[in-house]
């Protein structure tokens, strides 16, 4: 899959996210990119930042980070449908910690 199509589904993931929580998000920056940091090889997504639940009602930091990695999205899925789900469950579960939503509520609510 190209980059192109790549980052068109990231958009796509993103538009699905319901009206009212997409206005929650704050400060934060979603990119694609297409590897992960050589200590983290087989990462799929990465949330680098203050999650809004730990931010002071003052905050005035850097955007936070969002990164989606390509390459280790394409490399478990087999078809362009499951990259496609893939990229959405991932973008979701960065978002949630943007949130504060750490990865044990993620994994009870099936976002591994």
């Amino acid at each position: 899959m190209s980059a192109e199509e790549f980052e068109m589904h990231v958009a796509e993931a993103l538009d699905e996210i319901p009206t009212e929580l997409a206005a929650l998000i704050d400060n934060c920056v979603i990119l694609v990119e297409d590897y992960p940091p050589p200590d983290l090889p087989d990462t799929l997504g990465l949330y680098s930042g203050i999650p809004l639940t730990e931010r002071g009602e003052f905050y005035t930091g850097l955007p936070d980070h969002i990164l989606i990695f390509r390459y280790p999205i394409l490399a478990i899925c087999e078809t362009r449908e499951q990259v496609v789900d893939e990229i959405r469950i991932t973008v979701v579960h960065e978002i949630a910690h943007h949130f504060g939503i750490d990865d044990d509520r993620l994994h009870e609510l099936g976002y591994d």
